[in-house]
């Protein structure tokens, strides 16, 4: 089950995963300068192949220019707030499928570390864009949704260390390993020898952007494979009620699909075999805010 072209993907990056991993951040200052017509594109070129994700739904996206209207739209987004200066977003949409939260973020984090290795700033938006104008330039279906859109420019010099929001969030903090991954069970942390060739991959999870920063990714290890689980937040995504009366998407599976497209990148990158699978293992989870994603599953 998993998606096509996975070597052709990650070889038009010029980076390592690793490098574009480190280099991201969440831009919301930007120059007004519009993209370099090669730039633009790189990206249109990229973003036409990279449709289906690793549990078969297919995403449409588009690179549009920014306007007034469109910066509008995203105001009173609360914790991503005002983005300021972008002259492009990258905007897509996905049909309503059991897994199509997880594939969009899978999809939209590639884009975003094709972006940063040309050189661009970025920033994750989630919102409610049913009816927005940003839904208009994907001329989003019924049956489809669009999570969230992504901001995209020539980042303001500086604009990193004077993000207020950015030092609000904790964008910087990243979880200790201990309380991410996993041996066999989420009684056992995994320890660096278990991690083995597989340190690499881990470490760009850890480092995967997430809503508000909260980082719901475990990962279980076992003979099998590496078993993604979402544990999710008490106050945000599905089931509060900020997100029932906004009508957002629940941000934290498109968590998931970053956290994999990271995971992945970085193993093929590495030369480690695996296919993404549905296969839960039924290990038993801390509580009932634990759930089950899928299972990278080792190749011999």
């Amino acid at each position: 089950m998993s998606s096509s072209g996975e070597a052709r993907h990650t070889m038009a990056y010029r980076s390592s995963i690793a490098e574009l991993v480190r280099q991201r951040h969440s831009c919301r200052k930007y120059l007004e300068r519009p993209l370099a017509e090669e730039v633009r594109r790189s990206l249109e070129t990229f973003i036409a192949t990279n449709c289906e994700g690793p549990f078969g739904g297919r995403a449409r996206f588009a690179l549009v220019a920014a306007t007034a209207e469109n910066r509008s739209a995203l105001k009173g987004l609360g914790t991503y707030g005002f983005i300021a200066g972008a002259t492009a977003f990258i905007v897509g949409a996905i049909e309503h499928l059991p897994k199509g939260l997880e594939d969009y973020g899978y999809l939209m984090e590639r884009v975003i570390l094709l972006a940063t290795d040309l050189g661009l700033g970025t920033c994750w938006l989630g919102g409610t864009f049913t009816k927005s104008s940003c839904a208009r330039k994907v001329a989003l279906a019924e049956g489809e949704m669009m999570p969230a859109v992504t901001a995209v420019g020539y980042a303001m010099d500086g604009g990193l260390s004077k993000d207020r929001i950015r030092r609000i969030a904790g964008s910087n903090f990243r979880r200790p390993l201990e309380e991410l991954f996993f041996r066999d069970s989420f009684g056992t942390p995994l320890s660096p020898l278990d991690a083995g060739a597989y340190a690499g991959p881990l470490e760009m999870v850890r480092w995967a952007p997430s809503a508000s920063n909260r980082q719901p990714w475990r990962i279980v290890r076992t003979p099998a494979g590496w078993h993604f689980y979402l544990a999710r937040s008490k106050s945000y995504g599905k089931g509060t009620l900020l997100f029932a009366v906004l009508r957002l998407a629940d941000l934290q599976r498109v968590d998931m699909g970053i956290a994999m497209c990271h995971f992945e990148l970085a193993a093929r990158e590495a030369g480690l075999a695996g296919v993404w699978a549905v296969e839960d293992p039924e290990i038993a989870t801390p509580h009932a805010g634990v759930e089950y994603t899928a299972t990278w599953r080792l190749v011999r």
